[in-house]
């Protein structure tokens, strides 16, 4: 396998890098520092190596310019949270990080914003990867594929026992899931390390180990139906109304019935699922999450 590639080396402890004081701002905003006094800590972090000759500082003294300059307790938080950033760098495996959730609950802005923190410059979605199998494959030949996943029961001929919207989701899903699995296994191959986000990522579909890849998936969810409502009149607006968004906003009960089944399936497979009602927040917890796996990763058997 080749080297995982993400992100860079933080000038910490024994560390052959000098100090880069715009390396550590950005570590410090990945770790939910505010970006101002991300860049007041750094700056400051400067000043004292410069004062003391040195070329990086060591995780003692940060821990006490931290709690001068942010107090002690959002210092402390901040020197543990980077020390578990280090720990993510420095292991050797790909880190696959799977959003998945149903339509409109904001997984592409935190899929997005979990990969530029942690320096992870591919981020795909499944939507894409459904795009390019209808090229491939007609809606003869695999009818579901072609439908939006809220409307994909409407491609199943036969009758179907309980909810048409589940049973054409789950059909949908079964399919663009072996596009997903062919490409983490080319991440896998070429030693990158990738965010994937998508409605597929069903829990139980996808695999959340995989030999040779630290892999973290979490399911966002919102747990108000009128906040539900207002991200869509949000995304409508940020993105110039590309997406046409009366037909989400007339099926947004089948949205919702597709939501309620995702999170019971992740309930069920032990995967986290995090109510995105406060987009900062939930990534803060997303990239926690991916901090604590890889701790978990680094601990001996």
């Amino acid at each position: 396998m080749t080297q995982r590639r993400h992100g860079e080396p933080l000038p910490l402890g024994d560390s052959q890098l000098p100090y880069s004081k715009g390396l550590m701002a950005r570590a410090l905003v990945a770790v939910g520092v505010r970006a101002d006094r991300a860049y007041e800590l750094a700056s400051a972090l400067e000043l004292d190596i410069a004062a003391r000759g040195e070329r990086t500082v060591d995780v003692a003294r940060l821990r006490e310019v931290a709690a001068r300059v942010l107090g002690s307790e959002e210092g402390e938080r901040a020197t543990s949270r980077l020390q578990k950033l280090a720990d993510l760098q420095a292991l050797d495996v790909p880190i696959i990080v799977l959003v998945g959730g149903t339509t409109g609950t904001g997984k592409s802005t935190v899929a997005a914003e979990v990969g530029h923190r942690l320096g992870i410059t591919r981020v795909a979605s499944t939507d894409f990867i459904r795009q390019t199998m209808r090229a491939f494959f007609s809606e003869e030949f695999m009818p579901s594929i072609h439908y939006s996943s809220f409307e994909a029961g409407q491609a199943l001929d036969e009758e179907v026992t309980g909810d048409p919207v589940i049973a054409g989701f789950v059909d949908q899903c079964r399919h663009v899931c072996v596009g997903v699995d062919a490409a983490i296994r080319r991440a896998l191959t070429e030693g990158w390390s990738m965010v994937l986000e998508g409605v597929h990522l069903v829990p139980g579909f996808v695999a959340t180990e995989v030999e040779g890849a630290l892999v973290l998936h979490v399911v966002l969810e919102l747990e108000d139906p009128e906040v539900h409502r207002v991200h869509f009149h949000v995304r409508d607006a940020t993105t110039g109304g590309i997406r046409a968004m009366q037909k989400y906003l007339d099926h947004l009960d089948d949205i919702r019935r597709i939501q309620t089944y995702i999170v019971g399936r992740a309930r069920r497979e032990d995967v986290p699922v995090v109510d995105n009602a406060n987009v900062e927040r939930t990534i803060d917890e997303v990239i926690g999450l991916v901090m604590a796996a890889a701790e978990r990763e680094r601990q001996p058997a």
